[in-house]
C-alpha cells in the first residue's frame, strides 16, 4: 500500500488535530468521516474534502476500502468501536483513555491480539519533539535511573463541561482527562516500571464554578452548567516495583493563583524539567550545570506533536514501523486510574 485510506470516527474538537495532521501527512487519504451529529459530520467533510459521511460507525466500518480508522469519541465508547473496528481489519488509533475499566482494556487487548491488526493510543505528549530529545539524554545514561518523578497540571477555572463533565461518558474529570497525559509520559520516560501500590484522593469541593464572571474557559459544544459529576482535582503518589515512585496532581477547578504546568523526572545522575519546557540538569567537575537544549520547540507543540503521532500511525499501518505507544501500555494505565479511583473511594492504598 503507498496510501493509506483514513476513516474518522468521532467529529468533536480533538478530531480537527487528526484531521489536519492526516491531511498533511503524502501516505494518508481521508475517505470517511461518522458522527452522530450528522451536520457536523458533513460540515467537516466538506471542510477536508472527505468523500463518505456516516452517522454510525458500523456503517463507516463497513466501507471495505476504509483500512484504518482515528477513534475521537465519548471515553466510554473507545472499548466497543476499537473491538469493531479492529474485527472489521482496520487499524485503530484511539483518542486517550484506552477506555474507562480494566475488564474493557483486557477486552480490547485481546481483540488486538486475535485479530492481529494494529492499535495505538492516543497518548500524544510521547510524541512531541522535545521527548524525542530527552529520550536520547535517557538512552544514552546522561540522566542515570529514574527513580521519582513529579506532575502537576493545575486549571484555577477549566472544566469543559458537556461530556467531560459527565462520569458516565468520561469516567472521571481531571484525572483521567489531562492527568492521563503526564501519569503516562512519566511513566514512559521512567522506562514503564511494573506498579506496586497507588494511593490516591479525589475532591469533589467547588463544582464546575460556573458562577464565575469575567474569565474565559474552554467549554464543550454539549456544555450544560447544570451537569457535573466529576471531580474538581485528584493526587496520587504511585510507587514501583524498582523502588520509584511518581508524584501527580491534576485539577479542573481550583482556588490557585494561575494556571500551571510543571513535570519533572529525576535520576541518579542528571534530571529534567519537562514543562513548562525542556531544561536537564546534570553535573560537571563537581558542579551544578543547567542545560538549555537549543531546539525549535523545547515546550509541547501541541498540533506538532500530533503530527508526529499521525505519521508514526501512517508509518506503522503501511510500513510494520511499531507503535510508541501499543494497546499494552494503553492497559497500564487504565490499571494505575482505577486504582487511584478506588483507593481515592475506599480511603485506602491499592496494591497490584
Amino acid at each position: 500500500m503507498s496510501e493509506l485510506k483514513i476513516g474518522l470516527i468521532g467529529a468533536g474538537s480533538i478530531s480537527e488535530s487528526h484531521l489536519l495532521a492526516y491531511q498533511a501527512n503524502p501516505k494518508a487519504a481521508l475517505w470517511a468521516i461518522c458522527d452522530l451529529n450528522e451536520s457536523r459530520a458533513r460540515a467537516m467533510a466538506r471542510k477536508y474534502n472527505i468523500p463518505h459521511v456516516y452517522t454510525d460507525y458500523r456503517d463507516l466500518l463497513a466501507n471495505p476500502d476504509v483500512q484504518a480508522v482515528s477513534i475521537c469519541t465519548w471515553n466510554n465508547s473507545h472499548a466497543e468501536i476499537s473491538i469493531a473496528a479492529l474485527e472489521a481489519g482496520k487499524n485503530v488509533l484511539c483518542e486517550k483513555p484506552l477506555c474507562i475499566t480494566v475488564d474493557e482494556a483486557l477486552q480490547v487487548q485481546a481483540a488486538v491480539e486475535r485479530t492481529g491488526r494494529l492499535l495505538q493510543v492516543g497518548y500524544v505528549r510521547r510524541y512531541a519533539s522535545n521527548i524525542a530529545v530527552l529520550k536520547k539524554f535517557i538512552a544514552a545514561g546522561d540522566i542515570g535511573e529514574i527513580y521519582f518523578a513529579k506532575a502537576s497540571l493545575v486549571r484555577r477555572l477549566g472544566n469543559p463541561g458537556g461530556w467531560f463533565a459527565d462520569k458516565a461518558r468520561s469516567g472521571g474529570g481531571p484525572l483521567i482527562d489531562i492527568g492521563v497525559h503526564v501519569i503516562d509520559l512519566c511513566w514512559y520516560l521512567m522506562g514503564r516500571p511494573k506498579v506496586k501500590s497507588v494511593s490516591g484522593n479525589t475532591y469533589y469541593k467547588l463544582g464546575n464554578r460556573s458562577n464565575i464572571e469575567n474569565y474565559a474557559f474552554y467549554q464543550a459544544a454539549d456544555y450544560d452548567a447544570s451537569l457535573n459529576t466529576v471531580e474538581d482535582m485528584a493526587n496520587a503518589l504511585i510507587r514501583f516495583e524498582n523502588g520509584a515512585s511518581l508524584l501527580v496532581d491534576v485539577s479542573f477547578s481550583l482556588h490557585a493563583k494561575q494556571n500551571s504546568a510543571l513535570v519533572n523526572i529525576y535520576g541518579e545522575k542528571g534530571g529534567a524539567e519537562i514543562e513548562p519546557e525542556l531544561s536537564i540538569v546534570t553535573e560537571r567537575h563537581n558542579t551544578i550545570i543547567n542545560i538549555d537544549p537549543q531546539i525549535s520547540t523545547p515546550a509541547f507543540d501541541f498540533q506538532g506533536s500530533f503530527q508526529n503521532e499521525i505519521n508514526h500511525f501512517v508509518d506503522s499501518c503501511l510500513d510494520g514501523v511499531p507503535p510508541i505507544s501499543p494497546v499494552e501500555d494503553g492497559v497500564e494505565i487504565i490499571k494505575i486510574l482505577n486504582a487511584i479511583y478506588q483507593s481515592a473511594e475506599e480511603g485506602r492504598e491499592i496494591r497490584f
